[in-house]
């Protein structure tokens, strides 16, 4: 099992406050030391590079605040998932939490984000594969967002990303 799965460890039970616990963890653990022009360049290359190997038809936005540094579309996304970005992006920058977190926390709850946010689902999705950019010392600054495979994929793609790129700044 790669680090970027949501499944428990062996025994453990799935349960939403297990997939919770863990979602959590995940976000603790993937704080950047820094964030500049060339990490977004180095993060959406390595993104491309993972959803070819896979030969994964997705969408790729990187974003630090409002800007865009980083967008790709590969053979068989298409508009669409376009729009599962950009509403992906909106719950992470309203949240500050990941798209999938905010997903798994109305689910804990016994609900639903599309029922109980109270946000119109036009322009919000709590579905897996976006998540925030944090910074050492600064929080939350931008977003990476993955869209056009099942939600636990994107999410796990985004998760398997950022461990690389945080593991590549730790050595540099």
């Amino acid at each position: 099992m790669s680090a970027g799965t949501t499944r428990p460890a062996a025994g453990a039970e799935n349960t939403p406050a297990t997939e919770v616990a863990e979602l959590e963890a995940q976000e603790a653990r993937l704080v950047l030391p820094h964030f500049t022009y060339e990490d977004a360049w180095a993060l959406g290359t390595l993104l491309v590079e993972l959803a070819r190997e896979r030969r994964a038809p997705v969408a790729i936005d990187i974003r630090r605040g409002a800007q865009q540094l980083f967008h790709c579309a590969l053979p068989g996304s298409s508009a669409d998932n376009d729009a599962w970005i950009d509403r992906k992006r909106r719950v992470v920058e309203r949240y500050a939490e990941s798209s999938f977190l905010v997903g798994a926390r109305f689910r804990a709850k016994g609900t639903t984000f599309e029922q109980s946010s109270r946000l119109d689902p036009d322009r919000y999705a709590a579905h897996g594969g976006s998540f925030p950019v944090a910074v050492e010392g600064s929080g939350v600054i931008g977003s990476v967002t993955v869209s056009g495979l099942p939600q636990a994929e994107d999410h796990a793609l985004v998760v398997q990303a950022l461990e690389r790129l945080k593991a590549a700044s730790a050595g540099a």
